[in-house]
């Protein structure tokens, strides 16, 4: 594999190392960074390091209660090194522990009535440009309840800086997202609000202005959603690509960019100034 890449690809995917460490240092659980952090290492034929990462991404399941997901993670790393005895102490452990559950007596089922989700309702158009959702969920009731709920803004200052979504109107540049005008009108500083929304969603962030994009992957993807919606794809690897945000809760968002492509997608939080920037030399 590494005699096929040309220099630029290496140099790439030594980058996307670099960064998708410090990513995955900050947020050990985040095991779809840590998917594609193995992935560049494989195709640098960086043996050791996917292996190590492998136990990284199972770890990372185990923690989160995806005992099903290790164990195949943990069974992939086996089939390189049989008597890894990490993993094979691991599969010991996640096998103890799925017995103990399932001996516990099955929980009380939910009225099928209740939900605790939300769903997004569409109206059919043509060719996306007609698909007009009948009650856009673009974030801002999530959003309210954070910045005014949570008693860091007031109801006028969220309703000054708030974009309103308009899927009749073609944007002509990127619509500035919320905590950018925040950050203009001197109402919240930048950076605590990207530190709160990184909490509160569990996104990793994403340095962009020091990530090399991939300007081609961004425009594979329609101009005026990336524009209303101020999203950039910035990366592709294996079967996913990478999308930054500055709304992480943004559903309709993720509903059109999903349409968009067969690809899988992963999303990162990353600076509204960055995104700006970017999308406005993407899409000139």
């Amino acid at each position: 594999m590494l005699g096929t890449l040309n220099p630029g690809e290496e140099a790439q995917l030594r980058q996307t190392i670099e960064m998708f460490e410090v990513i995955t240092q900050s947020q050990p659980q985040d095991y779809q960074s840590l998917e594609i952090l193995k992935e560049a290492y494989l195709k640098l034929e960086m043996h050791k390091e996917v292996i190590i990462t492998a136990k990284r991404i199972a770890q990372a399941y185990v923690q989160l209660g995806q005992l099903s997901s290790a164990i195949l993670e943990y069974e992939t790393i086996l089939q390189r090194q049989p008597d890894d005895k990490d993993a094979l102490a691991a599969m010991a452990q996640i096998e103890n522990k799925a017995n103990n559950l399932t001996s516990l007596p099955p929980p009380e089922m939910e009225s099928p009535n209740k939900s605790s989700g939300q769903t997004v309702m569409m109206k059919k158009g043509t060719g996306g440009k007609g698909a007009v959702p009948a009650d856009v969920d673009d974030g801002r009731s999530m959003m309210l309840k954070i910045f005014v709920e949570g008693k860091m803004i007031t109801t006028g200052d969220f309703d000054i800086c708030w974009p309103a979504a308009n899927l009749n109107v073609v944007p002509g540049k990127a619509v500035e997202p919320f905590v950018h005008m925040l950050a203009e009108k001197q109402i919240v500083p930048l950076d605590k609000s990207l530190k709160l929304l990184s909490d509160r969603s569990r996104l990793a962030y994403i340095p962009l202005e020091r990530y090399d994009l991939d300007i081609d992957q961004a425009r594979s993807f329609p101009k005026d959603l990336c524009r209303r919606w101020c999203v950039l794809p910035f990366d592709k690897m294996s079967k996913s690509v990478m999308i930054a945000t500055a709304n992480p809760f943004n559903t309709q968002a993720m509903v059109d960019m999903e349409a968009a492509t067969k690809l899988k997608i992963i999303w990162y939080l990353a600076s509204p100034t960055d995104l700006l920037k970017v999308l406005s030399k993407v899409f000139r």
